[in-house]
């Protein structure tokens, strides 16, 4: 079976000024760029939560490291 990606970007005109990632894998989340708004689709228990104190700023910064890229290629193919 083929594996999906880690990270999707995706919009919506209801929200024309914002951009998001999609995480596809633990821990998975919806990132606003425009705002930096997170919000989680997992339920953490107590012992997630402190991990995630310390592993959530990592994979948001991998998540925009994701997309600066992606805009890069963008730009690239243009």
């Amino acid at each position: 079976m083929k594996k999906l990606p880690e990270f999707l970007l995706g919009d919506n005109t209801e929200f024309p000024n914002s951009t998001y990632i999609v995480h596809l894998e633990y821990p998975r989340f919806i990132l606003n760029v425009a705002d930096g708004d997170v919000e989680w689709l997992e339920e953490f228990t107590q012992q997630d939560q402190e991990e995630l104190q310390v592993e959530g700023p990592k994979i948001i910064e991998k998540a925009m490291i994701f997309y600066e890229r992606e805009l890069r290629r963008y730009s690239e193919d243009e």
